[in-house]
């Protein structure tokens, strides 16, 4: 008999019609409701907690700190064989990453959500919760940090994104793939991550804010996140890299004010690279003070910037953790 633990925390997976707007509530049903929709395997113990009933653009750091908390105390009893964290689907990336940052969990961590209601025509949210009770209860998935289910694919926290708005096929690893697939009730692992970050976080998490390149951006949103306090700063330029001369200018305003800045691109798949040496190129950038953050997407490089800094580390010490 495996035990796996289900902890609910709302969103689409967990909504209900509103008879009198006919859309969906996020998050009004309980963990406990959900469970009992889920036709399991007889060698398999349930165990459900409602954490949150909240839709998932109302995650904050301070929830996604108790959620953590929660489970770490869970992964050191003997008898929780994994865990199922169910999750609106508008921040589950950023959920899933922060805790493979913040947990060194051997135990299999599955996160789940879906892009239809259990009350909707074609609804995934059953199948994503049984996949994932499945998964969190096979053996091949220890090890793996913290793995997103969607859609009978397991992907790595690190690199999965939300890639489209409404389809049951909504999360993706550009240019990574899956790390396996739950077919019916048969579990397969084909590729493994070959390192794994786990950072012990004391502090709360800093201020970290994203700033993209579009054409003809200027210097207020980079002075605004210097003028209100940001610890650090999170570019998503274009290409390898690029942002406008008017934000490099401003850019090198943040970093000699001790702000840590990381450049990303809006790319989907690619990394940050030197190539040009014009103004506001990642050449120009790096030696106006701005670390490289390779292959990372913005939002994933926000995260780890402001665990890392929540750490205490020094500059070099974070750019070493993006390369």
């Amino acid at each position: 008999m495996k035990n796996v633990t289900l902890l609910t925390t709302g969103g689409t997976i967990a909504s209900k019609r509103n008879p009198e707007t006919g859309l969906l509530s996020s998050g009004a049903m309980t963990g406990e409701e959900l469970a009992s929709m889920c036709e399991l395997p007889d060698d398999i113990n349930l165990t459900v907690e409602s954490i949150f009933q909240i839709p998932s653009n109302q995650m904050n750091n301070n929830r996604l700190k108790e959620l953590r908390n929660r489970i770490a105390e869970l992964l050191t009893n003997d008898e929780v064989d994994g865990i199922v964290v169910t999750h609106g689907t508008d921040t589950l990336e950023e959920t899933a990453y922060y805790l493979d940052l913040t947990l060194d969990n051997k135990k299999p961590v599955i996160v789940t959500g879906s892009q239809r209601g259990p009350s909707q025509i074609g609804s995934d949210a059953m199948s994503n919760i049984r996949q994932s009770v499945l998964a969190a209860a096979n053996q091949q998935v220890k090890k793996l940090g913290v793995v997103v289910l969607f859609n009978e694919r397991l992907f790595s926290a690190r690199y999965v994104q939300k890639v489209h708005a409404s389809n049951v096929d909504g999360f993706a690893s550009a240019g990574y793939g899956y790390l396996g697939t739950v077919d019916q009730d048969v579990v397969n692992i084909y590729q493994k991550p070959l390192v794994k970050e786990s950072y012990e976080v004391t502090d709360d998490l800093p201020l970290v804010d994203i700033i993209p390149f579009h054409l003809g951006a200027d210097d207020r949103f980079i002075k605004t996140s210097i003028s209100t306090g940001a610890k650090g700063i999170v570019l998503e330029g274009s290409g390898r890299g690029h942002v406008t001369a008017e934000m490099a200018q401003a850019i090198a305003e943040a970093t000699e004010k001790g702000i840590i800045v990381v450049l990303t691109t809006r790319s989907r798949e690619g990394e940050v690279r030197y190539a040009y040496d014009f103004e506001g190129s990642v050449y120009d950038l790096t030696n106006k003070g701005v670390l490289i953050g390779n292959d990372y997407d913005s939002k994933k490089a926000r995260l780890k910037l402001a665990v890392l800094l929540a750490t205490g580390a020094k500059k070099k010490e974070i750019e070493m953790a993006f390369l």
